[in-house]
């Protein structure tokens, strides 16, 4: 088995939608890339850098690098925001925790899922250790992100409204892939640690419901995960071929039918890229509440005549924000305000902000939860199939606000602020950028760390860059 070469071997009793996996992860490269995917990568990189380190103070943040620290490898591969090196799975595993532990990090309707938190720190963490270029680093994330992605399109919207969480187990898939890549594994190998990777994966919604900070986690152990089945597969181990496909694989297991016919062309290299698609977050919630914080948030300024809002909901989101979260209307940790739609649509009327800010003054109990929660009772949840139905993989906001006075207004938002067709502009992204980052780094870092990710230069070692980041 060649581990250091990336000579394209045809696999062999092999179904064809893991050929074309392997495929796209052994045949990507940069020059493929059209400008919308080449803009996303880097928007992408700049946001999860900012918020890995925006986030690293965080409670569990701290609790985290701890864990990781008692439980030490030797490594090269940086910490964000700290001085402490590790062996590259132990600090992927930290920094992907930071760029998803607060409900900020980049968001793939189609997957309902937040790809950026695994597969840029896996490819930082993973290029440190092997001393590899930028450009090299770049080429994997795009494999990750692919992958990721891929898998994701093709297993929504059964995973989000089966309990499980997305992100959790496509981690392992995205991460394998970005060691894959950077390793140089030939097709053989990297079939193996793409389908180890499946015995990794894990992870459901019920921190939506009961709460806990698991969740801030699901990233980095769905990254870990992925980059240790990556080095089981270096090392020689075997997993099952049929890891997507077969009558025991992730689809038929997980999502409860197969992929669907002809699900290979998916992982043609000729179609639209799905990093140029990625959004990134303008609030610091769960992305299921965004559209409808944007419908909302005009009538700050009328609430005093609002008798009742209702609200359609796709059912899937439902299960995340909606009725079917316990606590949705009597959120008791930050778990649950940040998944709970009717709190952030009465954060956005009581002109309080859905962004980094008020999540970090609930934190430190400044915010008076009373108004909130009385807001919050006025909003009534109904699932709408119809909207399933009409705006799949779409996060979408059916409004209809009812005033004292017997009048109505209904507001329907299809394309939330960050999206693809409503996206952050440059200054509103660099200004995302700064307000995470300028606490923790102070002034001059943050603007000079914003320039050098910016300038992207595929000629200088990753290992050039991340310390820019840390300590």
């Amino acid at each position: 088995m060649n581990n250091t070469s990336q000579a394209s071997i045809p696999l062999t009793n092999c179904p064809p939608l893991e050929q074309a996996v392997v495929r796209l992860v052994q045949e990507l490269n940069l020059d493929q890339l059209d400008n919308s995917a080449r803009a996303g990568l880097s928007r992408l990189m700049r946001d999860q850098v900012a918020l890995q380190v925006g986030t690293a103070n965080m409670p569990w943040s701290r609790q985290v690098l701890a864990y990781a620290i008692a439980h030490r490898r030797p490594g090269r591969s940086r910490v964000a925001a700290s001085d402490v090196t590790l062996a590259a799975a132990d600090a992927a595993f930290v920094n992907a925790s930071y760029g998803h532990g607060f409900e900020y990090d980049d968001t793939h309707g189609p997957s309902a899922s937040h790809p950026g938190s695994c597969v840029i720190p896996a490819a930082f963490a993973i290029g440190e250790e092997l001393g590899s270029t930028l450009g090299e680093v770049l080429c994997a994330i795009v494999v990750g992100y692919e992958v990721y992605t891929r898998i994701g399109v093709l297993a929504a919207p059964d995973l989000l409204k089966r309990g499980f969480h997305p992100h959790a187990l496509l981690s392992s898939f995205g991460a394998a892939a970005v060691a894959a890549k950077l390793h140089k594994f030939d097709a053989e190998t990297t079939l193996h640690a793409l389908s180890i990777a499946l015995s990794h994966t894990s992870g459901t919604t019920e921190y939506t419901s009961t709460g806990g900070s698991i969740k801030r986690v699901h990233a980095g152990i769905g990254t870990r995960n992925g980059i240790v089945s990556a080095d089981m597969a270096r090392a020689g181990i075997t997993g099952p071929r049929s890891f997507l496909s077969g009558t025991k694989g992730f689809f038929r297991t997980f999502v409860q039918r197969d992929p669907g016919e002809g699900a290979e062309a998916a992982f043609e290299l000729n179609r639209p890229f799905e990093i140029g698609t990625v959004w990134l977050k303008a609030y610091c919630a769960c992305y299921c509440t965004h559209a409808y914080i944007d419908a909302i948030r005009p009538f700050a300024e009328r609430r005093e005549a609002i008798a009742a809002i209702q609200v359609g909901i796709h059912p899937a989101f439902n299960v995340v924000v909606g009725t079917a979260n316990a606590n949705a209307y009597e959120p008791k940790n930050i778990e649950h305000v940040q998944f709970s739609l009717p709190t952030q649509m009465a954060f956005a009327l009581l002109g309080l902000g859905n962004g980094y800010r008020v999540h970090n003054d609930y934190l430190n109990d400044r915010v008076n939860m009373a108004p909130v929660l009385d807001v919050a009772r006025s909003i009534q949840i109904t699932e709408a199939p119809e909207l399933e139905q009409r705006y799949p993989g779409k996060f979408v906001a059916d409004v209809t606000v009812r005033f004292k006075d017997g009048s109505s207004e209904h507001v329907f938002v299809e394309n939330p602020i960050g999206s693809l067709a409503n996206p952050m502009s440059e200054s509103t992204q660099d200004a995302k950028f700064l307000e995470l980052t300028t606490e923790v780094l102070g002034d001059r870092r943050a603007h000079a760390l914003l320039g050098a990710l910016k300038a992207i230069d595929p000629r200088i070692k990753i290992a050039d860059l991340t310390p820019q980041y840390t300590a």
